[in-house]
């Protein structure tokens, strides 16, 4: 959503279901039962200029960002679901057959070594364009041929909590000019155990190893 509203107060949260389940609503078919006629009037207007609604003939209706917001809540108690975080990831050899590793520097996982990866935008037309936005932003990598090794739905648990939830979609691709420093590093696969890697890299690595057209995988982990 482009202004990131959050709707808290339970009248505009009442208006909201209304149009939620209706394509337009009357004036009076919105208003929550006892609630104050000036005080409803006031959040629906409140609702219309932060741009969630809309008049229409006949009455009111969802604006694109109403459209939008509800689209990420949950449909009977009205708030605002989670959702799993959507990455690119990339799995990258060199000539040597090393996998590139990048240090996390925050949270959760920091100080981890990774596998390099970027959240895919809204404006990203397809995965591949995701993809390679993020190779070109993180690595300096331009017109890679990419291959599209799988997709990897991660769950990552501390103390019994669910801490993260991940949608990676894999890329793989050889490359040689990746400029390393601290923080990128080339590692030989069979030595990512010796290391302080982040969840689900070492699987992921070799799940890729396999060169499936086409794999998914589901890993559980707790951290």
């Amino acid at each position: 959503m482009t202004k990131q509203v959050e709707v808290k107060h339970n009248i505009q949260k009442h208006i909201l279901g209304i149009l939620l389940h209706q394509k337009i609503a009357r004036f009076r078919d919105m208003r929550p039962p006892r609630a104050d006629s000036n005080l409803y009037s006031y959040h629906l207007t409140q609702i219309i200029q932060s741009g969630l609604v809309k008049k229409v003939d006949g009455g009111y209706t969802l604006d694109t960002e109403g459209l939008i917001y509800v689209d990420r809540l949950n449909a009977e108690k009205l708030f605002v679901r989670q959702q799993p975080k959507i990455i690119t990831m990339f799995v990258i050899q060199n000539s040597n057959g090393d996998i590139l590793l990048q240090r996390r520097r925050k949270q959760p996982f920091i100080d981890t070594w990774t596998l390099p990866s970027g959240k895919i935008h809204n404006d990203d037309k397809t995965v591949l364009v995701a993809a390679k936005r993020e190779a070109l932003e993180k690595l300096g990598v331009e017109g890679q041929t990419m291959r599209h090794a799988g997709d990897c739905y991660i769950r990552i648990y501390q103390s019994k909590s669910l801490m993260t939830v991940t949608l990676a979609h894999v890329f793989a691709f050889n490359c040689d000019d990746i400029r390393t420093d601290d923080d990128t590093q080339w590692m030989r696969p069979h030595k990512l155990a010796h290391y302080d890697v982040a969840p689900a890299v070492e699987q992921i690595v070799t799940r890729t190893f396999f060169r499936d057209p086409f794999y998914f995988e589901e890993f559980e982990e707790n951290w």
